[in-house]
């Protein structure tokens, strides 16, 4: 019965290092468990805070291919699981740990690679993943916003130009068509006056034919 308690705990404990984006090794000794409970709770849902036996983690590691963790795995041990953002669990380890001294970040694991205490002390220094992700939608939004501003500008300037353009020319119509107006009523008095003076002439050399 106890060989098959061991197995199923390698198993299960190889089943997180396989599913885990990080793990995080600590030293609990010296916390009680009220402290434990609310280091678990601190994590949230998407961190498992498990107490492990050192020999069947190197097992379980072993057989998830995950190597390098042996001179970790010394002393009380208990190993956070991270299932959702690394950066966060970091922060609230470490965190934890400023506030409760018992708690001793021995190491980790990342992406296949060994992380030492002072690894995980700089990822907790970073920005986590909805902060990164926030600052670059709001980049986006910026660009997208000068963009419209840029292609907004000209067309308004275009719009203002024409309608200047618009009301100059309505302006100057009436001041257009009386010059038109003009010209054309001295063409006419014009017309008029060498009819007149062809008469005139007419007149004349009838007068001379009959004397």
């Amino acid at each position: 019965m106890a060989g098959a308690n061991k197995a199923n705990t390698v198993a299960e404990l190889a089943e997180q290092f396989r599913t885990s984006s990080a793990t995080v090794l600590t030293e609990y000794r010296g916390l009680t468990v009220a402290q434990l409970k609310k280091l678990r709770r601190s994590l949230g849902p998407t961190v498992s805070y498990t107490i492990v036996k050192n020999t069947l983690t190197k097992i379980a590691a072993s057989q998830a291919g995950v190597t390098g963790l042996d001179d970790l795995l010394a002393g009380p041990s208990a190993i956070a699981f991270v299932k959702g953002d690394p950066v966060e669990a970091a922060k609230g380890i470490r965190n934890f740990a400023k506030e409760n001294p018992n708690l001793i970040i021995k190491g980790g694991v990342m992406d296949g690679v060994v992380l030492a205490a002072a690894d995980i002390q700089k990822l907790a220094d970073l920005e986590s993943r909805e902060v990164l992700l926030a600052k670059l939608a709001g980049a986006m939004k910026a660009k997208q916003s000068q963009a419209a501003a840029l292609f907004a500008a000209p067309l308004s300037k275009t719009a203002r130009a024409l309608g200047a353009l618009q009301t100059k020319l309505e302006s100057q119509t009436p001041e257009a068509a009386a010059p038109a107006a003009a010209d054309e009523a001295a063409n006419e008095v014009i017309v008029t006056e060498e009819i007149a003076e062809a008469v005139a002439e007419e007149a004349v050399v009838e007068e001379s034919t009959e004397g």
